[in-house]
């Protein structure tokens, strides 16, 4: 499964990390065009993207996936009380 992040703090970075560290089959972390493909677990290899565009998530782990889509629900919830 690919799902598309926009990534915007050093510590949601962190949170998709400890994530990718915690799921059941392994995460990668992809540009837009998927040139550069990371192991979403290794700190140092989540340096060599641009984060100042979305990138994307690929896993086959529903673990992840459920967590990520959880994540947006709140990002989404806190958006709309913003406003």
């Amino acid at each position: 499964m690919v799902l598309t992040l926009k990534i915007d703090s050093m510590s949601e970075l962190a949170e998709l990390q400890r994530l990718a560290a915690q799921a059941d089959k392994p995460v990668y972390i992809a540009n837009a065009d998927e040139k550069i493909r990371v192991d979403a677990r290794s700190f140092l290899g989540l340096f060599a993207l641009d984060y100042s565009k979305p990138v994307k998530v690929i896993t086959d782990s529903l673990y992840a996936v459920r967590m990520l889509e959880i994540r947006q629900r709140r990002l989404d919830a806190a958006t709309v009380a913003a406003r």
